[in-house]
């Protein structure tokens, strides 16, 4: 025996939250400061397909056939992933389970590992704000430096701070009616994994309305206390 860590010791760390509350940029900093590695469904499915794995072609033809990949789909894929060397250390799921079908889904595999879910965090956000804050993003299409209408707007009016590309480009679905929508969807499939998670005695809540760098403290000290 090589004493190495198995991935049945890997602690597991689920983000919870709506688009815009910042899942994917706290689970990048987690990732940089302890070593986990960040899991979202998006990237898994990409590079199952890419790798050509057998749960990646299964995936391949669903989407190629323009359905939504089903959740035993995304399980397997992500079975294949968690039984990877670089997840001995953990891993941060971001942005699954979505629902509490998935959310029972992921506790039967990773029972297979002995693993449990060691901390399911909620971002907690104010709806209002969110609009305010999503609907008001655009980018510079030359060097994607990011701006905001009300928080972080460009010096001079249409013109990039860093790159002075004139190309500022919004995406169509950041609208304040679409992300109202959104938000209200997330609320409805997010509500029965609270319920669960706090049964558990998993969860914790986190208000994501701050700022990052104190959101990232509260982070570490729970990434700290799990990976102990």
């Amino acid at each position: 025996m090589d004493g190495s860590k198995t991935p049945a010791a890997a602690p597991v760390l689920i983000l919870l939250g709506p688009p815009g509350a910042g899942k994917g940029t706290q689970a990048r900093m987690l990732e940089d400061s302890f070593g986990l590695v960040q899991l979202s469904t998006g990237d898994l499915l990409r590079t199952a397909v890419k790798a050509g794995t057998p749960a990646g072609k299964a995936a391949k033809a669903v989407m190629e056939a323009g359905d939504l990949v089903s959740d035993d789909i995304v399980i397997a894929i992500l079975r294949d992933r968690l039984a990877e060397p670089d997840t001995a250390k953990g891993v941060i799921l971001d942005g699954f389970p979505r629902t509490g079908a998935q959310a029972e889904a992921l506790d039967a595999l990773l029972a297979e590992n002995r693993q449990r879910i060691n901390a399911a965090i909620s971002l907690e956000v104010d709806d209002a704000a969110m609009v305010t804050r999503i609907s008001g993003r655009f980018t510079c299409g030359g060097c994607g430096e990011g701006y905001h209408d009300s928080f972080k707007p460009t010096a001079k009016d249409g013109i990039c701070d860093k790159c002075g590309g004139t190309d500022m480009q919004r995406r169509a679905d950041d609208t304040a009616e679409t992300v109202a929508s959104r938000l209200e969807a997330y609320h409805a499939q997010t509500a029965p994994l609270i319920a669960h998670y706090d049964q558990q005695g998993a969860l914790i809540r986190i208000d994501a309305m701050g700022a990052i760098d104190d959101i990232a403290g509260q982070l570490a000290a729970i990434a700290t206390r799990v990976t102990a």
